[in-house]
């Protein structure tokens, strides 16, 4: 008795949890699905898979959240080693800088962007004072703001999943390595990138899968002129109440995502089982 009571405490303790995402996330995208295949026809899919218009938002919406994630992680790396082998103090006031963007709005944080980016903003007075540009540089409207908000945002989503696997190599490895004479350019390519591959990407899946859903900062940073799969999905909605459409374009956006995150977690087990 006593262990079939051990047996349901870990299902009793869960149970509140799942009932949570059941009624809070299960349940609105068994509604969206169900939304999107209305009067039993798949007329929504097939236009949103076939026309040309909706076809080339969604892949620019994923070159759009390439870009995003191959920055992050060429800017996360380094601030993960950094955070990863700094001393206590250092270590301190980077995870301070680094955390000190989530006490704030997003929407509070896009529109800040605005004023750093716009023609009279602090980029363009800096490199007009500099005499780098003749005239201010468009970096509103336009996806090189749309890449710096997202950038911005989803930083740390990157750093974190480094520095997790960093923490947890043995800094004997690269001793070793350097004992036998490898120079400290071949200890990292050879010994410690490799072992920091599964955060990088880990780091790289989560950034990805986030950006390809993000709504506030492409709509105020690309000033209607850059449009990912989440405005078109707003579009829908907002101006022309077409519910069975923008259904079908979330649950092939859900689809994409899962598949994405499907395929790269059996990357990372194919790589966990060759290390």
């Amino acid at each position: 008795m006593s262990a079939r009571r051990r047996d349901l405490g870990p299902l009793a303790a869960g149970a509140l949890p799942l009932l949570f995402l059941g009624v809070l996330f299960l349940y609105p995208v068994l509604r969206l699905l169900l939304t999107s295949v209305e009067g039993g026809s798949l007329a929504a899919f097939e236009k949103a898979a076939t026309d040309a218009l909706y076809v080339g938002v969604l892949i620019d919406t994923v070159k759009l959240s390439l870009i995003v994630a191959a920055i992050c992680l060429a800017l996360a790396y380094p601030v993960a080693y950094f955070l990863a082998t700094a001393s206590r103090l250092w270590a301190a006031i980077g995870f301070g800088c680094l955390l000190l963007p989530f006490w704030t709005s997003i929407l509070v944080r896009t529109y800040a962007w605005t004023i750093v980016l716009g023609r009279n903003g602090l980029v363009n007075r800096l490199l007009l004072d500099l005499g780098i540009a003749t005239e201010p540089v468009p970096l509103l409207n336009n996806e090189i703001g749309v890449v710096v908000g997202m950038v911005h945002v989803l930083l740390p989503y990157m750093v974190f999943p480094i520095y997790a696997v960093m923490l947890r190599i043995d800094r004997d490895l690269a001793a070793a390595a350097e004992g036998l004479g490898a120079t400290p350019w071949r200890v990292f390519t050879r010994v410690y990138f490799p072992l920091t591959l599964p955060g990088a990407f880990a780091g790289s899946v989560l950034v990805f899968v986030i950006a390809l859903g993000f709504f506030i900062t492409p709509a105020i940073l690309g000033g209607g002129r850059v449009i990912t799969i989440g405005l078109l999905i707003e579009q829908q909605v907002r101006q022309f109440l077409d519910w069975p459409f923008a259904a079908a374009l979330s649950a092939l956006l859900l689809a994409a995502a899962l598949l994405i995150q499907g395929t790269f977690q059996r990357v990372l087990r194919g790589e966990a089982r060759w290390h």
